[in-house]
């Protein structure tokens, strides 16, 4: 018989090679960098305020909530990163820029910002529908206990905001019992060793700052601009190396060890995502993986509760470069919200499952959805939102 033309042998291109050592070596100095970043942001803040009062007549819109909570859920889905909006909240608490109050609101719409990540990930899949509505699902399930959480515990800190005599919600006095009880106090400054070694970077900026606008209001807000640059630098460098050096030696035993049950999903789920400081990272890094089938949705579910907790950590460790009794107050409101969020929903898992079963079915018919909940939850609600309660309530 005649033979047939010789297929040629396909080439692979050689691995990319890992130096996970390495990686972990450049996350220090990103998180020594991060550090940096605080207390320059921080330095600014307060320069600012001190020298004008623009600041507070911006803050004073915190009157109202709602601008809170919409605010930080706009900058969150711009950003990518609810570490970044929540470490710049609670930098802003420390320089005495923000009210407790308000934080507590800002915090919460970071929680929601941060499921923009997963939502975008999930459209890459759309040409492949069955994998895209498990995809859809994942990144939803993410999404929908946030939106929940919010919906449930919003209106309860807002009445409860009412009652008591300092203006804040039972989530903030909570948080700030707790803060008092570990004792932080808000007039006196206790010494900070994060302070000292990041001393050298935040003098010098606040140095050539000062050059620059001789001393001026013009330096407190380049410092401050130089502080919010170098948050964002620092934390994709923190994120991208800490993943090279932790999330591409998991990807393997997903399936196998980490989600043999919930309680090992959960526990995955916090510890990767402390181990990156980023949310959006590792609920992401989970939306193609459930899309290809490897975990189960059920499973997926405890690990994006447990990153919930897992991402407090990055607002904890802004607070400790801060330790006043308000930041350190907003820090543990962060973990009391996300604590409840997973206490509320893993009980009730079946809810925001099924929910996000149900709409991601109907995204998958028809994509336009996928798109209509994008633009409802971080557009249209929020607008909406803003003009009732300032032409009805506020004005």
């Amino acid at each position: 018989p005649r033979a047939g033309p010789m297929t040629p042998t396909p080439t692979l291109s050689p691995p990319r090679r890992s130096f996970p050592i390495f990686n972990a070596l450049f996350a220090l100095v990103a998180l020594y960098l991060f550090l940096c970043a605080i207390n320059v942001m921080g330095s600014g803040l307060k320069g600012v305020g001190n020298q004008s009062d623009w600041l507070e007549t911006i803050i004073a819109q915190g009157q109202n909530p709602l601008f809170a909570l919409f605010g930080a859920v706009l900058v969150t889905s711009i950003v990518q990163s609810s570490s970044f909006t929540t470490s710049l909240i609670i930098t802003m608490v420390a320089a005495g820029q923000m009210p407790i109050e308000t934080a507590v609101f800002a915090v919460m719409g970071a929680n929601i910002g941060t499921s923009v990540t997963g939502l975008i990930v999930s459209l890459g899949t759309m040409r492949i529908r069955r994998q895209f509505r498990r995809a859809y699902s994942a990144a939803l399930l993410h999404a929908v206990p946030n939106i929940l959480t919010v919906v449930a515990l919003f209106p309860i800190e807002w009445i409860t905001s009412t009652m008591f005599k300092n203006g804040q919600g039972i989530l903030a006095n909570t948080a700030g019992v707790i803060a008092g009880s570990l004792g932080f106090d808000e007039v006196t400054k206790p010494t900070n060793p994060i302070k000292l070694i990041t001393k050298p970077v935040v003098g010098s900026l606040q140095s050539l700052t000062e050059w620059i606008g001789g001393g001026s209001i013009a330096s407190s807000v380049l410092l401050s601009i130089l502080g919010l640059l170098l948050l964002f630098l620092a934390l994709v460098f923190l994120v991208r190396n800490l993943k090279g050096a932790v999330l591409s030696r998991l990807e393997g035993l997903f399936s196998t060890v980490f989600f043999r049950n919930d309680f090992v999903a959960w526990i995955s789920g916090i510890f990767s995502t402390i181990s990156v400081q980023s949310s959006s990272v590792t609920t992401s890094l989970m939306v193609p993986i459930v899309g290809a089938g490897a975990v189960k949705l059920k499973r997926a579910f405890p690990f994006m509760l447990g990153a919930n907790i897992g991402t407090t950590v990055t607002g904890l460790i802004a607070a400790l470069a801060n330790p006043t009794s308000a930041a350190v107050t907003v820090a543990i409101a962060h973990v009391l919200f996300n604590c409840s969020d997973n206490l509320i929903w893993y009980p009730l898992r079946k809810i925001p499952i099924k929910i996000s079963k149900s709409y991601s079915a109907l995204a998958s018919r028809s994509k336009k959805w996928a798109f209509i909940f994008l633009a409802l939850v971080f557009v249209v609600v929020p607008a909406i939102g803003l003009v009732i309660t300032e032409v009805f309530i506020y004005n």
